[in-house]
C-alpha cells in the first residue's frame, strides 16, 4: 500500500532480460538502497515491485511478463529516471490517497499547458478507466497522487504545482509519452457495483 507521494527520483542502471519473458531492473538509489530490506515493496512509477537484492547505492527488482505487458516499465532504458516510493507503514500520515501499486492501464500525455509556475496536463486514457474518475477525485499517474481537474469520456486533466514538476517524472515527460494509471480504489468499487446493478 502506498500514498502516491513520491519520495525521490532514481536512475535506471540496467534493464536486462531474465530469459523467461521477464526483466531484471537495477536501480541506482543513493543513500537509501542499502537501507531497504530484501522482500520490501517499492512503487516504481506506480508499480508495486519487490526488492530482490540491494547494495550501498543500488537495488534490483524482477519485472514479470504480466507487468511488462500492462505498464510502461518495459520501455525503461539505462539512465531513465523513475518515481520511487517505499510502502506505507502503519501509523504513517496518508498525505496523498490510497494507492495499491496495481496499474489499471496506460495513459498518454496529450497536451501540456503552462500557466505561470503551474502547468495543466491532459492525458488520454481508456474509456473504462475514465468511468471511475470524477473531478476533484484522485488518480495515480506514474505513482504520483494527483487531483483530477476535468474528466471527459476518454481523457482527463490535472494541475501540477512547481514541487511536482521539479521532483517527479512529470516535470520532464513529453507529449505522447506513456504513463501508468491507477484509478481511485473506491471509485473502482463504485463503478463495478453500478455496472452489476444495471446488468
Amino acid at each position: 500500500m502506498f500514498t502516491g507521494l513520491v519520495e525521490a527520483l532514481a536512475s535506471v542502471d540496467k534493464m536486462e532480460s531474465d530469459g523467461q519473458g521477464g526483466m531484471n531492473c537495477d536501480l541506482n538509489w543513493p543513500h537509501l538502497a542499502d537501507a531497504l530490506m530484501l522482500g520490501e515493496s517499492i512503487a516504481l512509477n506506480g508499480v508495486c515491485l519487490t526488492v530482490v537484492s540491494n547494495q550501498t547505492d543500488s537495488c534490483r527488482f524482477q519485472i514479470g511478463p504480466e507487468t511488462l505487458a500492462r505498464t510502461n516499465l518495459g520501455q525503461l532504458r539505462r539512465g531513465d529516471q523513475v518515481n520511487v516510493e517505499r510502502s506505507l507503514r502503519v501509523g504513517d500520515r496518508l498525505g496523498g490517497h490510497i494507492v495499491q501499486g496495481h496499474v489499471d492501464g496506460l495513459g498518454r500525455i496529450e497536451k501540456r499547458e503552462k500557466g505561470g509556475v503551474w502547468e495543466t496536463v491532459w492525458f488520454s486514457c481508456p474509456v473504462d478507466l475514465a468511468v471511475s474518475m470524477i473531478p476533484k477525485g484522485s488518480v495515480a499517474v506514474d505513482g504520483i497522487s494527483l487531483t483530477l481537474v476535468e474528466v471527459l469520456e476518454d481523457r482527463f486533466s490535472v494541475a501540477l504545482i512547481p514541487h511536482t514538476l521539479a521532483n517527479t517524472t512529470l516535470g520532464f515527460k513529453q507529449v505522447k509519452d506513456t504513463v501508468n494509471l491507477e484509478v481511485d480504489l473506491f471509485g473502482k468499487y463504485v463503478a463495478k457495483y453500478i455496472q452489476r446493478v444495471r446488468s
